[in-house]
């Protein structure tokens, strides 16, 4: 398993298009949740110019499908989108968990 961030950068009429397309997402989101994939999601804030969300995956093909397939995506609410495998080293579910010698 690895961990995925994907970037949304949204449109400037996002907060208020988002509105008819949100509950379809939403349910993506969690149906994604259900299988273990989505960690956290969430729209960034001051300015409302994009999102992140957080995956668990075997590989980027699930966050890439999950893109594709979003009505934010598909209706234009979302202008790019891109993913970073994340190296995750500190924390309790850190993927490749590295201690301090010290400790």
């Amino acid at each position: 398993m690895k961990h995925f961030l994907m970037f949304y950068e949204t449109s400037a009429d996002y907060v208020e298009k988002r509105v008819q397309f949100r509950d379809a997402h939403l349910q993506k989101a969690w149906a994604s949740v259900a299988r273990n994939e989505m960690i956290l999601g969430g729209a960034l804030a001051d300015p409302t110019d994009g999102a992140v969300i957080l995956f668990r995956a075997e590989s980027r093909e699930v966050v890439e499908n999950f893109a594709k397939s979003d009505p934010y995506v598909q209706n234009g609410l979302v202008t790019h989108w891109y993913i970073r495998e994340w190296n995750t080293v500190v924390g309790e579910t850190a993927m490749n968990p590295v201690r301090p010698a010290s400790a």
